[in-house]
């Protein structure tokens, strides 16, 4: 009955359209790209004696992938990369006590920093500091995180499902691999480490790409607008 399907993304609108709604009833109204200011002062280092410096933030849930990444980052030699883990690890426990004995095995020792639920004000830093952007979910209606990340100029690795293929496109803002496929992820880590200059090129037109996202002030003008349509009829 409704006349208007107000959706996140244009993965949830290709879903509505082919589960059998018109075209005309269903429109995109996407998250902001921006996130609160970093905290003032000098950048943080991350990367520690590493090459590069990993973030992933997502709470700790199964179809996030984070048990994913920490394989990837434990079959990488360990002078290319340290993770930076951020986001809340109380939604699933079962699925956090997988990810805490993960973490305590020897391969992983001092390899990976888990900050937990933060600040906007301090996510926005990460972003800042970070070299690299790793969350190989399995589906995200939108992917806010990674708009987020592209906007920092960071580019995003993950599988090639959900939203993100809307968002960037293998090989020029990201790398995206086959879902599930863990040594490929491994692989396209360990070439971000080791290629400054691809990295940067990734990087660069990353941050390129999230210009033609939104900001949330035009989120909000676009979901306002919409609802004043409707109104009118």
């Amino acid at each position: 009955r409704a006349r208007r399907l107000l959706v996140a993304s244009d993965d949830l609108a290709e879903t509505f359209v082919a589960s059998g709604f018109a075209d005309r009833q269903v429109r995109v109204v996407a998250p902001g790209r921006d996130v609160a200011a970093a905290s003032p002062g000098p950048a943080t280092d991350l990367r520690g004696s590493r090459r590069v410096a990993l973030l992933f933030v997502g709470n700790w849930v199964a179809r996030k992938g984070l048990l994913d990444v920490l394989e990837a980052v434990a079959a990488l030699p360990p002078e290319t990369v340290v993770l930076h883990v951020v986001g809340d690890d109380t939604l699933d426990p079962g699925y956090a006590r997988q990810v805490r004995a993960r973490l305590a095995r020897g391969d992983l020792t001092g390899r990976v920093l888990v900050h937990g639920p933060v600040s906007t004000e301090r996510v926005a830093g990460f972003y800042r500091d970070s070299d690299v952007f790793v969350l190989p979910s399995r589906h995200e209606p939108y992917g806010t995180v990674y708009g987020e990340a592209m906007a920092a100029g960071l580019p995003v690795v993950g599988w090639r499902a959900g939203n993100l293929p809307h968002l960037a496109t293998d090989g020029r803002e990201g790398l995206l691999l086959q879902p599930g496929d863990v040594d490929g992820l491994r692989r396209a880590l360990y070439r971000l480490a080791t290629d400054d200059v691809y990295r940067r090129e990734l990087a660069a037109a990353a941050a390129r790409r999230a210009q033609s996202f939104p900001t949330w002030a035009d989120t909000a003008d676009l979901f306002f607008t919409e609802l004043h349509e409707v109104a009118r009829g």
